[in-house]
This record gives structure tokens, sequence and C-alpha cells, in this order.
């Protein structure tokens, strides 16, 4: 039996933040520069002219109180079995959708994934990854990516017995990760940026992504997954300051 739905031509911001974790202990609400991390996704998706509201999925009480003093809603607390260190984002989008539409009767149509630990974004990239996405029907999601230093040909794993080996066994060309860079095709990985999805695609699939995905390119940014990420963020505010971080100064007093 189909699940019926509405879902209206909405854009809704929306930032995971899990209370737990382990690289950096409670990073999502650590200080930086005197403001909690994720603060700083959050007054961009506020500042985002396209998004009409912004909404922070959380396990925690505190972070979802945190978040609302940064004029973001925290209408729900995500369940704990979807909050765990191998929970994919799947799960959290899935709760989302069946929170709107058990409570609201309607999902907007997409949801701006904007990720606590990639904080420092402009307006400019956020707007022109929602307009890519909404002048490609065909495409399934957007996701933001940035080009690796050396292509993946170039990586090696160790096996057992502590031997190097390439990534690519059924390249034919001899000891091919020794070739020039320039002898393969740039590559590129997801940073945390803007990720763009389309509710009805998952609803319809359960995937997150899907098969068309729109690579969408930005400038190397900072994600923090280690604690020297978060020294080095602190070192870029420090060194060349940013526009949200002066937002958060002219309307909020720092924390701590």
């Amino acid at each position: 039996m189909s699940i019926s739905y509405k879902i209206v031509d909405s854009i809704c911001g929306i930032i995971p933040a899990r209370g737990g974790s382990k690289g950096v202990p409670g990073k999502n609400i650590k200080l930086l520069r005197g403001y909690p991390l994720i603060a700083y996704s959050i007054i961009i998706s506020k500042l985002c002219k396209k998004i009409q509201r912004t909404i922070v999925s959380t396990d925690s009480e505190m972070i979802a109180e945190l978040s609302e003093h940064y004029s973001a809603e925290a209408p729900f607390i995500r369940p704990k079995e979807f909050a765990k260190d191998t929970s994919p984002d799947i799960e959290f989008v899935l709760h989302a959708i069946g929170w709107f539409q058990e409570k609201e009767g309607q999902i907007p149509k997409y949801l701006i994934h904007l990720r606590p630990t990639t904080p420092l974004r402009t307006l400019e990239l956020v707007d022109k990854a929602i307009s890519a996405i909404e002048n490609d029907p065909e495409s399934t999601s957007l996701r933001s990516v940035q080009e690796l230093g050396e292509a993946p040909e170039k990586y090696f794993r160790i096996d057992k017995r502590g031997y190097l080996s390439g990534l690519f066994p059924d390249d034919p060309r001899p000891e091919y990760y020794n070739l020039p860079r320039q002898s393969f095709p740039p590559a590129y990985y997801p940073n945390g940026y803007v990720d763009i999805i389309k509710t009805e695609y998952v609803l319809k699939n359960y995937k997150l992504h899907g098969p068309k995905m729109i690579g969408f390119i930005t400038p190397k940014t900072t994600e923090v997954d280690t604690i020297d990420d978060f020294y080095f963020l602190e070192y870029e505010l420090n060194k060349h300051g940013n526009p949200l971080l002066d937002y958060l100064k002219q309307n909020f007093l720092t924390e701590g």
C-alpha cells in the first residue's frame, strides 16, 4: 500500500547535530571564537533568502535549547537510535520527513543539509547551489565537493603483512601509482559545505542522493574531524576574519 504525502514548494535548512562525538568531544557546541560551532551553520541558513526555515535535528535537549537561542527551530528530539556514531544520514532525514508529514501535513521540496562541522560558508555559494538544483529537474540531489590534491590512483592500502598495494589492482598499467598525477582525471570528495536533498526522491526510493548527484565544486574548506582541524579554523578566523563571525558578534553575546 502506497503512503500518501503532500510536498510543497519550499526550502528548509536542516542541521544534524548529535550530542556525542568521539573525535572531538562535544564538537557541535565547542566554542569557535566565542560561539558554538553549530551557530555558524544556523546563521548561514537564516541569512539565506532562499531558505524559508532552519531546523536542527538533535538528540540533545541542550543542543536544541542552544540552537533556538541562535534563532533556529528545534521542534523535535531525534531518537537515540538515529543518533549513533554508525547512524547513516538517511535515518535523520527520514525521521525529519516523517515529522513534517505527521505534525504539519506537508513536506518541503528541498532539504538544505548543512553540517555543523563545515562552519565557514558564503551566502553566494549556498544560493548558487540552490539555484543549480532548482534549474536541473532531472537531478536526484546535489553534493558539494572539492578537488583532491592527488588522484585516488596515487593512494595505497596496507595489507596484513605491512606491504603497500594500490587501490586499483585492475589497472593494466605497470605500477600505475607511480605515473604523474596529470595521467589521471580530477577526483573530488564531499566536504559538507552544502548538500541538497530532494524529499520526493527519498520517499520514493529510500535512498538519500540517487544516481544523478549534481557535483557542486567549492573552494577547499576545513571540516572538523579532529581537534587540529578545530585549531586550524581558529587560526583562519584570527588571520582572515569571516562575515559569519562578524554577524554573530553584532547580534549575540559570546559564550563562556
